[in-house]
């Protein structure tokens, strides 16, 4: 097992911004090598791991277990999934951020095809970092992923053509606790790395979003 830490403030402008949350020093990162598996913690957060798997490459292609239960374990990843789900969207959709009220979800996510940027933010009741979030991008050809923990609202920007979309979930979907925030809130403020003078696609549904507030609290 292998431990280190670096210390680092950062802004949102700095090279590393898309695995930050900004306004805070970050801790980056307390990183352990387990196995098959690299995980660094996020910043401040607690819960958050940035995860990436060995990759087995030759003439051939390639080959990545992105799952096995005992490697997660052995990094102290004990969560059980019970759903997995997988979504397609074109560059510029914009899905968040979402989260469930009762039943809530942990979720291990990565892209199978393409790049997105991967927003987490804290609505712990009592957390010491609530309403912070964190942001990384997860691409296809990097192969890493990102776990969010229960009572986190979730997002995602795509930056690619197309992207596919996995995540595995700790809880069933249940429709009845669907609950989310408007994705651009100002008091959350997530630096989402859309081009000048655009505007994401998002649905009907999540430009009806409610905006963040001490009453959504997990």
């Amino acid at each position: 097992m292998i431990y280190s830490s670096i210390e680092k403030s950062y802004t949102a402008d700095s090279p590393t911004a898309d695995r930050i949350f900004p306004g805070l020093l970050c801790k980056i990162q307390r990183e352990k090598s387990m196995g098959k598996l690299k995980i660094e913690t996020c910043g401040n957060i607690e819960g958050l791991y940035l995860i990436q798997p060995k990759v087995a490459e030759d003439a051939r292609g390639y080959f990545v277990e992105t799952y096995n239960y005992r490697d997660f374990k052995e990094a102290g990843l004990d969560m059980v999934f019970v759903q997995d789900n997988q979504s397609g969207s074109s560059k510029g959709v914009l899905r968040g951020l979402h989260y469930q009220k009762k039943h809530t979800q942990g979720k291990l996510v990565r892209v199978l095809h393409g790049e997105v940027y991967d927003v987490a933010v804290d609505i712990r009741k009592g957390s010491k970092t609530y309403g912070q979030w964190y942001g990384v991008t997860l691409s296809a050809e990097k192969k890493n992923m990102f776990y969010i923990p229960e009572g986190f609202a979730h997002g995602f920007y795509v930056l690619s053509d197309t992207a596919e979309f996995s995540y595995k979930c700790t809880d069933f979907y249940d429709p009845s606790s669907e609950a989310g925030i408007f994705w651009n809130d100002a008091a959350i403020g997530v630096k989402w790395p859309i081009p000048e003078n655009e505007t994401p696609l998002i649905s009907e549904k999540d430009k009806l979003l409610p905006n963040f507030s001490e009453d959504i609290a997990l």
